[in-house]
């Protein structure tokens, strides 16, 4: 259940919003709770069935589903085209959403999954914003949010690629909020904890119970993403206690989480090894 309520300020109503990986467990949060505010979406994902059904249960109307693979250059043109042809006042919030994840011991990795990560967790995100940069700046007011992860700012032994991308997508972000910080258009940065999506695969789930790891519900993720919006002045949102410490300690003390996730080890090589 949300607990987010709209701040005094915002008007959400009428908002045209493009969300990125809307089929998924934090996507459909996010477009649910947006649509129960008003905005109308764009919703892009590449499964088109579990797409429709997101769009079937959101309130209100005027949203549209654009099935779209965001790392071919057809996906990322659609969804382009659906926000020239969709909306007279053309689209205002680009949430990038869309993730994949691949838990397992680095050497053990198929080159393509490497690529895949990159390509879905980094490279899209970062040519959607350039394909709809024109669009929102011709808003009097715009927001771009990418969402990240924790392992943006952690390196976790059994995530080097998807840390990898995560690292690329907050540092990509920052740069384009100081480049654009003289525009109309905001850019920010949402990374939550574990969450409990099809993204963590039985192995995961099992390792981060055997560890004693927190996993918030989409949900609570949705919520964030609706404070971020509301909150002007606010451009990076991390999620979940103690990993925002962690985050912090790994900045200014990285030996100390060095030798925390030594002691990890273990239990995560017997889990990524396991698969189950």
């Amino acid at each position: 259940m949300s607990l987010w309520r709209p701040e005094a300020d915002m008007n959400i109503r009428g908002t045209n919003v493009v969300l990125t990986g809307a089929s998924g467990g934090i996507g459909r949060a996010i477009a649910t709770e947006l649509s129960k505010q008003g905005a109308k979406l764009i919703l892009v994902a590449r499964d088109e069935k579990r797409l429709l059904e997101v769009l079937d249960d959101l309130d209100g109307t005027g949203h549209m589903a654009v099935p779209a693979d965001l790392s071919d250059d057809g996906g990322r043109r659609r969804v382009l085209q659906a926000c020239e042809n969709a909306y007279e006042n053309g689209v205002c919030l680009l949430i990038n959403g869309a993730g994949v994840n691949e838990f397992g011991l680095f050497e053990e990795l198929s080159q393509t999954t490497i690529r895949n990560l990159i390509d879905v967790n980094l490279l899209s995100p970062i040519l959607l914003c350039q394909d709809l940069l024109p669009i929102l700046h011709q808003q009097e007011e715009a927001h771009i949010i990418n969402i990240g992860s924790t392992f943006g700012s952690i390196g976790y032994p059994g995530f080097g690629a998807y840390c990898a991308s995560k690292f690329g997508l907050r540092g990509f972000t920052e740069a384009l909020r100081r480049e654009l910080a003289d525009t109309n258009t905001r850019v920010s940065y949402v990374a939550p904890r574990a969450t409990r999506t099809d993204l963590n695969s039985d192995a995961v789930v099992a390792m981060n119970d055997a560890l004693g790891t927190e996993m918030d519900d989409p949900s609570l993720v949705a919520d964030e993403v609706m404070r971020i919006i509301s909150d002007r002045a606010k451009t990076d949102k991390y999620i979940g206690w103690p990993e925002k410490l962690f985050i912090r300690v790994n900045a200014l003390l990285p030996g100390i989480v060095d030798s925390n996730l030594r002691k990890r080890l273990p239990l995560i090589r017997r889990f990524a090894r396991s698969k189950t």
